[in-house]
């Protein structure tokens, strides 16, 4: 990823589309913003969202803000008003299993270069969150707390949260016993107590040390009780 362009600067009191503006003056328009969310989480998937916001008013998002930020019926409020006014935005799940294969790094990365590609439009320039990505066929610049400074990666962030929770509240019907619609997938005292009740359902990333940990006392009480079931006679009467 390479640094602002010649030209275009930020202000610090630029405000929420700063960026986009700068970029837009040094006629690198269209600009996508990507981010992605569960990336910390032990269980559900991986998503990515990316998203390219219209010049003006109308790419001016009411109560847009770092998906984190907000709570949960102001990024229902704002995922409504995102689809609606962007140019163009995409979505892409990575479930768990892939992310265990890929590791989170790697599948992090992959998600992010897949939302931009899904684009039905394409960027003239990137603004990604945090840290850079390379591979996605346009310049970009990787923003510290983009989510909070870059109008459209507020947007893909509240694209992929909602995304994900509403994945995570589905699945929650098919695993009732670790209440994936309360914490997400994240790890929580009462994640990680379902866990140990429970063990580890498919949708738990085994490359996660507190999931891995509880998979192999699981799979160490079983042998036991098999060992147990061979050794013991049956007592025989008569």
């Amino acid at each position: 990823m390479s640094p602002l362009p010649r030209g275009a600067t930020v202000r610090r009191d630029a405000g929420l589309y700063g960026y986009e503006r700068a970029l837009r003056r040094a006629g690198l328009a269209p600009i996508a913003g990507v981010d992605e969310a569960g990336r910390g989480a032990c269980a559900g998937p991986l998503v990515a969202a990316a998203v390219i916001l219209p010049e003006g008013t109308t790419g001016v998002v009411p109560g847009l803000a770092d998906s984190k930020l907000l709570t949960a019926q102001a990024r229902e409020k704002c995922y409504a008003q995102v689809v609606r006014r962007a140019l163009a935005w995409s979505v892409v799940v990575v479930e768990a299993v892939e992310c265990d294969d890929l590791g989170m790094h790697v599948a992090n990365v992959e998600a992010l270069r897949r939302a931009l590609a899904r684009l039905e439009v394409r960027p003239r320039y990137v603004l990604t969150d945090g840290f850079p990505v390379d591979g996605l066929g346009v310049p970009g610049l990787a923003v510290w707390k983009g989510d909070r400074v870059a109008g459209c990666i507020a947007a893909a962030s509240v694209v992929a949260k909602v995304t994900r929770d509403r994945i995570m509240c589905t699945m929650h019907e098919e695993y009732p016993d670790y209440d994936f619609a309360v914490h997400k997938g994240y790890v929580t005292p009462e994640h990680q107590a379902a866990l140990r009740a429970h063990g580890p359902c498919p949708q738990h990333r085994r490359r996660f040390v507190n999931v891995r940990r509880v998979e192999t006392r699981v799979e160490a009480e079983l042998v036991d009780v098999g060992d147990d079931d061979h050794e013991q006679p049956v007592e025989m009467s008569g």
